[in-house]
């Protein structure tokens, strides 16, 4: 007969605390790699357009077509400083996920551990219930093959 621990409720809402948790984490984590991979792409296309610029300069080039350039690269600077911003952003998130997570597979692992605690000392209980329970029929059949001999 399984008996129902009072622990199991908490238990059971940890892990469902925990696996959101992951579950957010699995999110953030995504998020953050989809943040720092635009990143990446921004500043690898500022750079072969910088490159671009710095041949074309080396040829020569009208003023105007510089002038272009040059606000080109001033708008990636600026899509670059606003997806850093994100990016950062993200990490921040993230790092909070973690937290969060570890936090709930801590409160889980205690409630875990003092559920184990709990089924320990119960069999140790019902060892020592089932022991006395033995001493005393051991104690009664000894006691009435006595009576019989003497009878």
């Amino acid at each position: 007969m399984s008996r129902k621990l009072p622990l199991d409720t908490l238990i059971s809402l940890a892990t469902t605390r925990t696996d959101d948790a992951a579950r957010r984490l699995g999110v953030l984590q995504t998020a953050h790699t989809s943040t720092h991979q635009r990143l990446t792409m921004l500043l690898e296309y500022r750079q072969g357009y910088y490159d671009q610029l710095q041949l074309l300069m080396d040829s020569g080039m009208p003023s105007a077509q510089w002038s272009n350039y040059q606000r080109f690269l001033q708008t990636l600077d600026r899509a670059i400083e606003q997806q850093r911003a994100i990016a950062n952003h993200s990490t921040s998130q993230l790092d909070g996920g973690r937290v969060d997570w570890q936090q709930q597979r801590r409160k889980l692992n205690s409630f875990d551990t003092l559920a184990e605690r709990a089924a320990t000392q119960l069999r140790l209980a019902q060892g020592k219930q089932e022991q006395r329970e033995s001493d005393e029929r051991s104690g009664r059949a000894f006691a009435q093959r006595g009576s019989r001999s003497f009878g």
